[in-house]
């Protein structure tokens, strides 16, 4: 909604309008949704009250479209893409200036570029990103916030090739999926129809069907979007990356195209980058494993692995980590596979295996570039897993993956590459491995109970259901009649002590490992998926379906 939450709610605490301690309190348990977004909308703050506090801030005047008379005369002013684009209006116009009203005026790219792309000299104006939107509908006509048109392509020059009612049928695809909170979108071709299928909160949706013969020109669309895609190359499979602008949002999209025996599929990953400023208790972390994996972060040297299957959001908490560590006084570097996200301050190097530049390639490079932490996106190999252990134990802190179903698994795969177990013993810190649960709707999630299977499958003492808080899902609008919204993680931390390393050292199978973890406190899927399931935050049918594997 806005180019900068964290500052502009920092702005909002000290213009004294929200408390700190309040802010700190939600923050901390907030899951899919920023703190600024949910304030607004349990009427913590208005509208109007950011757009005051943003002006003071930015310099320009508050204006209150509600008390401004507006007229169609203006919409030559300024082009309606250019309106969209840039969620900005034209109020009044003297002759010599062109005043204009802004949803975001900390936006300085907007306040920047507005002027030479309209070619005016402008007067800003701070106002609410709801009065833009019935300003644009007063003056450019009813359908003026269509919101199936309002994707911009970064960098697009030409649309050759492709026609505007397919222009404006993908723009549709892609604006109800992130209305929708997809986190990405499958375009299948199937034997007489186009499918259009979303993963919201991890599962997929059928949101479309659309005539088989509109899938040469949609594919094509794409293709063009990309930039980097061949239209011609229909046989092989293809990757590239979308930059849109929609809703003042910059998004970008991850795409994969693959030849089907009905035509070409493509699957987009909208790569969220709100998730770039989570803290851990954002994640999902209840208050002990965040207190521990704080501390663990913090660490100067040695390796912490996050591991689970795809999917699980590995790497978001990977970003989530550095970005709780990324201080002026730390030079941080990843070398990823592709490079997903930009972190502000950190040094990202993508991996080109084309052209020699693996991930063991890379790792060595990094090395010389004097690091204090290096984030790895995933140990696949040995030479990788040598170099980041040696770099480890020459005082670097490592973050990276592995794929394993739990914690200790994590020891037995790094010794079938080809690691030593004493080097693994010296090096590993901790190993964390992790799951994504749907949380429940806020709005609608009402009062339930665990059924006998549950409470048998979960393990359940009765005593734990002496102050439990069972929640069940409902649905309603907010969650989209799902009774869900949005997904948390639920976390098994095995800590790498004196006593794990002489058990590591001693060669003990995965089964025989895990049992002494757990004698030693560790908690496992399953165990913290209960907690939350206690606490109201998810349903006992998602614990149990994302921890099967969990013989405990």
């Amino acid at each position: 909604m806005y180019s900068n939450e964290d500052y502009l709610l920092q702005l909002l605490q000290e213009a004294g309008q929200i408390d700190p301690a309040y802010v700190q309190e939600i923050t901390a348990g907030l899951t899919g949704q920023s703190p600024l977004e949910y304030f607004l909308e349990k009427g913590d703050v208005t509208e109007s009250v950011v757009a005051q506090v943003a002006a003071t801030n930015s310099g320009v005047e508050y204006l209150d479209l509600g008390n401004v008379m507006l007229s169609e005369v203006l919409a030559d002013r300024m082009p309606i893409e250019v309106a969209r684009q840039y969620r900005a209006i034209p109020v009044a116009d003297d002759g010599s200036y062109l005043s204009v009203a802004v949803a975001d005026v900390l936006d300085f790219e907007v306040l920047d570029s507005l002027p030479h792309v309209v070619g005016r000299e402008l007067v800003f104006y701070s106002a609410t990103p709801s009065g833009i939107a019935k300003g644009m509908t007063t003056i450019y006509g009813e359908d003026s916030d269509d919101s199936s048109d309002a994707v911009t392509v970064v960098g697009e020059v030409t649309d050759e090739g492709v026609d505007a009612p397919i222009i404006k049928m993908v723009n549709g695809i892609l604006v109800d999926a992130f209305k929708s909170r997809a986190s990405d979108i499958h375009i299948e071709p199937l034997e007489t129809s186009l499918r259009v299928r979303n993963r919201i909160d991890g599962k997929l949706v059928e949101v479309a069907s659309h005539p088989k013969k509109l899938l040469p020109a949609v594919i094509a669309r794409l293709k063009v979007m990309s930039s980097t895609m061949s239209i011609a190359e229909k046989r092989l499979p293809q990757d590239g990356r979308i930059q849109i602008r929609m809703g003042g949002k910059e998004v970008d999209l991850r795409v994969s195209s693959v030849p089907s025996n009905h035509g070409e599929s493509i699957v987009m990953r909208i790569l969220d980058k709100s998730a770039l400023t989570l803290g851990l208790g954002q994640l999902g972390f209840l208050s002990d494993d965040q207190e521990t994996f704080r501390e663990l972060i913090g660490l100067p040297d040695g390796i912490i692995l996050v591991t689970g299957p795809t999917g699980s959001g590995k790497t978001t908490t990977l970003y989530a980590c550095l970005n709780e560590i990324n201080k002026p006084d730390k030079k941080i570097i990843t070398v990823e596979d592709p490079v997903e996200y930009e972190l502000a301050g950190i040094n990202q190097v993508m991996v080109k295996a084309d052209i020699g530049m693996t991930f063991g390639a890379a790792l060595r490079s990094m090395l010389r570039q004097a690091p204090n932490i290096i984030m790895v996106g995933e140990i696949r190999d040995k030479e990788t897993a040598e170099i980041a252990i040696q770099a480890s134990l020459t005082g670097h802190l490592v973050f990276s993956t592995l794929h394993t179903n739990d914690a200790p698994s994590a020891v037995a795969r790094l010794a079938d590459i080809g690691i030593k177990r004493f080097l693994i013993a010296s090096a590993v810190r901790a190993i964390m491995a992790q799951r994504l649960v749907r949380t429940l709707c806020s709005k609608c999630a009402t009062p339930g109970v665990l059924t006998e299977k549950e409470l048998s499958s979960l393990n359940i003492d009765p005593s734990q259901m002496a102050n439990a808080n069972i929640m069940s899902p409902n649905g309603c609008e907010n969650c989209k009649g799902g009774g869900y919204r949005g997904r948390s993680g639920i976390y098994e931390v095995f800590k790498i002590d004196d006593e794990v390393r002489h058990l590591i050292n001693q060669d003990l199978s995965t089964p025989q490992l895990r049992k002494r973890a757990r004698e030693l406190g560790m908690r496992t899927l399953r165990e913290d998926g209960i907690r939350k399931v206690l606490t109201g935050k998810t349903t006992a049918a998602e614990v149990i379906g994302v921890t099967m594997a969990d013989s405990d």
